[in-house]
């Protein structure tokens, strides 16, 4: 990733939780996707790939130029060991660019059983500090994730004290974790499930209150407001606005975080790093005038408050607490036009209520943002809609700019369809 110049130039590295989500990440902007299979991951909620789903994932990730690491990062218990060892041989058939580990038994285990494929290791290993980099090239891993916890200045000293050819990825986008670089104890604590088994409830998003001694069953707010009451809450990342910073402290993969996330948030937040990343490459003067456009694009997607984390010193309370941890919702997603029909119509299947008349946009990886109207739209057996009110119909819908039927460039397969909200609560 050295460039001539001296820059790295870096790796945007985009989550999927399934292969529609792996296919927008790709047509968005994508280096590389992380996916995880059925088993020995740390997404065991979200659906994740069959095995015939990895395979085809692989093949058309990297019939497009586009890596897929697949993630294996449990901390692994004695029963998990002979199921990692045969699924490490369904991976070395299917040739992903790396598997990610986390525990040094599951990293001796895919290095038998998968000779031929690069190990990263995961951030749930705690590296923090080049002395664990170190060790973990010298047992043969190509790449090494960094703890959330380190700041730009310690990635930089890391960069200076490991080999030129290995890499660096870091988080640069997405949710942090109450817990020291994810291990967390309070889901197995509450409800049995192991969060570094990949069951996390997230516990650290529910409501809490104190219950003085001498008064039982009397619940006293820590924290409150209109949405409710938070303790452990942690607001978002976000680095977009220090692209040169993450490039010369040396960070050769920008990894955001979302495993579990929709289509749209990848497609939005994709789009936004590719065209901050590539700017920055071009002109650092292009990129300083385009920070607005960037900020703009990553809010028409779900998410909190931001915080740049640990990466300027340790963050002070008001960088980090939180004071809802609810989501804000700036565009709703309608779904991913999956064909064009021969009639013209872009065929979807929809996720969010909409209806005839309404105001939507297509999202194109290119950076535009096309307003049009739903001029009409019919469900799979061509009967004439009103609405759209049942998730995952397949609908065929006739979409028109300024009341003209659309081009063929201005919608086209694999192009996402949302809706923007402003701070009214209406639509576009």
């Amino acid at each position: 990733m050295q460039e001539e110049s001296g820059i790295r130039r870096p790796e945007l590295l985009l989550p999927a939780k399934d292969p529609e989500v792996l296919r927008t990440a790709v047509r968005y902007g994508a280096d590389a996707v992380y996916i995880g299979g059925e088993a020995y991951g740390l997404r065991a909620k979200a659906r994740n790939f069959s095995a015939e789903e990895m395979a085809e994932s692989i093949r058309y990730a990297h019939e497009r130029g586009v890596k897929v690491y697949v993630t294996a990062n449990i901390l692994a218990h004695n029963s998990d060991l002979s199921g990692a060892g045969r699924y490490f041989e369904q991976l070395a058939e299917m040739k992903p660019d790396a598997i990610l580990v986390a525990d040094p038994g599951m990293f001796m285990l895919a290095r038998e059983k998968c000779p031929n494929v690069p190990l990263h290791i995961s951030t749930q290993a705690n590296n923090t500090n080049y002395g664990t980099f170190n060790f973990w090239f010298g047992l043969g891993a190509e790449r090494v994730v960094c703890a959330r916890e380190l700041s730009l200045k310690e990635i930089a000293q890391i960069r200076r004290n490991i080999p030129q050819d290995r890499e660096i990825e870091a988080f640069i986008h997405g949710a942090m974790c109450i817990s020291y670089s994810g291990r967390c104890l309070l889901s197995n604590y509450f409800t049995g499930r192991d969060a570094n088994h990949g069951a996390c409830t997230h516990p650290c998003r529910w409501k809490y209150a104190v219950m003085e001694e001498s008064r039982p069953g009397v619940y006293l707010p820590v924290e409150e407001n209109e949405r409710g009451t938070f303790v452990f809450n942690s607001r978002d990342l976000c680095m977009i606005e220090h692209i040169p910073d993450l490039i010369r402290a040396g960070v050769d993969s920008f990894k955001i975080e979302g495993r579990m996330k929709t289509a749209l948030y990848v497609a939005s937040v994709a789009r936004a790093y590719r065209q901050a990343i590539d700017d920055f490459l071009e002109s650092e003067e292009l990129y300083e005038s385009r920070i607005p456009q960037y900020q703009d694009a990553i809010r028409k997607c779900t998410y909190r408050k931001f915080t740049t984390g640990f990466y300027y010193g340790r963050p002070g309370e008001e960088a980090m607490v939180y004071d809802s941890n609810t989501y804000v919702n700036e565009a709703v997603f309608l779904g991913i036009v999956e064909e064009i029909t021969p009639k013209g119509l872009a065929r979807i299947m929809q996720r969010n209520k909409f209806c005839v008349g309404d105001r939507i946009e297509i999202m194109k990886p290119d950076g535009r943002d096309i307003p049009v109207i739903v001029a009409g739209m019919y469900d799979c057996e061509g009967t004439p809609r009103e609405s759209a009110p049942h998730p995952k119909e397949i609908m065929d819908l006739d979409l028109r700019k300024a009341g003209d039927p659309l081009t063929g460039a201005d919608v086209e397969t694999g192009d996402v369809l949302r809706v923007v909200m402003h701070g009214t609560g209406e639509e576009m």
